[in-house]
């Protein structure tokens, strides 16, 4: 692995993984605050009872940061594993309302922590794409 996915999975990786941590075995009520946000911007979760929420956040979580730190994890499936997690964050950014500015882009003073999800994707994408830094033959 080179140098530089190292870098780019370890960072958002120990964030990630310590939130998933923190998460797990919430109560019912956190769990369907949590879940209340979820469903605006992937309506899917709502299928769910809280309980059932909870975990899916919390283990997900925890699963999407420690593929990303564990360097046995192809680059390409941690990559496209935070593309996907980072993908809802930003999917609840553009639909909770209040976020963004009138232009529905750009960040209002509230939208400015979930707009920072933006870099989570980014991340993701590239290495997705960048995959284990192997020129091909």
């Amino acid at each position: 692995m080179s140098l530089s996915n190292a870098i780019l999975r370890a960072v958002p990786g120990v964030f990630i993984l310590n939130s998933g941590l923190n998460k797990i075995g919430m109560d019912d009520e956190t769990a369907e605050n949590l879940q209340n946000m979820a469903k605006v911007g992937v309506p899917a979760t709502g299928n769910m009872t809280p309980s059932q929420f909870g975990k899916f956040l919390s283990y997900g979580e925890t699963a999407v940061g420690a593929a990303l730190l564990l360097p046995f994890v192809p680059t390409r499936i941690a990559g496209a594993a935070l593309t996907v997690f980072s993908a809802g964050l930003v999917a609840n950014y553009f639909a909770l309302p209040g976020m963004t500015q009138e232009d529905g882009i750009r960040p209002s003073e509230q939208g400015t922590a979930l707009a920072k999800d933006s870099w989570l994707l980014a991340i993701g994408a590239a290495l997705t794409l960048r995959g284990s830094g192997k020129k091909n033959k």
